[in-house]
């Protein structure tokens, strides 16, 4: 009888939304055939044209930021639940005002009450929610996050380039992961798609804890033992 196919939980970027994530990821998806089952769902948080000019202190007029965020076929505008736009939880241009993450919390409850995931995959936005649900103690909602370092394996993909996400601000959730791998690429904001980095997350997913070698730049890694769901966090 033979192993079940590790199954992938898919969280999209700020502004993505489940379909868009599925379609800029389609490269990766080919690499890794039927080796991986990637599940993509959809933020609960639908964003309209007034909470992305509060996010980015922008008119309502104003979609630019759209394609910054690798959600350039997004509208927020539209009834396409195709295009729609959505979040883990919203947010204000300074970044002091967080609201929705009640019920994207509750939104993970129902979902992996119900499935069984092997791993998560996150960019951007998502990469943090993905962070949230691995720091998470199993069974329950923590009241505070990130007291404690998480001993879960996780994977750190970071843009030496990106203006949207700096390096600088994933440093804060490295600093809270003790089990991690963190490689560099030399673009901006989204996920590496070239052969060497689709096989590597290909590789990585099947076997977290195993000797996969760096697909770019030198990796800095810190492994400990754990038996946590892995996630991987693409900033």
């Amino acid at each position: 009888m033979s192993a079940p196919v590790p199954r992938i939980l898919m969280l999209h970027g700020y502004t993505q939304n489940a379909d868009i994530f599925r379609k800029r990821l389609s490269a990766l998806r080919k690499t890794c055939g039927k080796n991986l089952e990637f599940v993509f769902v959809d933020a609960p948080i639908v964003l309209h044209p007034a909470d992305l000019a509060e996010t980015f202190g922008t008119t309502v007029e104003d979609t630019s930021n759209l394609a910054a965020l690798g959600a350039g076929e997004a509208s927020a505008e539209t009834d396409d639940p195709l295009l729609t736009p959505r979040g883990w939880w919203k947010t204000d241009v300074t970044g002091s005002k967080t609201t929705g993450m009640e019920e994207s919390l509750e939104f993970f409850k129902g979902l992996l009450k119900d499935q069984h995931f092997d791993a998560v995959f996150g960019f951007s936005q998502g990469a943090a929610m993905g962070a949230i649900l691995a720091a998470l103690p199993s069974g329950s909602i923590a009241e505070s996050l990130f007291a404690q370092p998480y001993t879960t394996p996780t994977l750190h993909v970071v843009g030496k380039n990106d203006i949207v996400v700096i390096p600088e601000r994933s440093q804060s959730l490295l600093d809270v992961s003790e089990n991690k791998r963190v490689e560099y690429h030399d673009g901006g904001h989204f996920v590496p798609s070239k052969a060497s980095w689709r096989n590597f997350l290909k590789a990585w997913l099947l076997d977290p804890s195993g000797d996969v070698p760096s697909p770019g730049l030198p990796a800095a890694s810190q492994s400990v033992s754990g038996t946590t769901t892995p996630a991987v966090a693409a900033p």
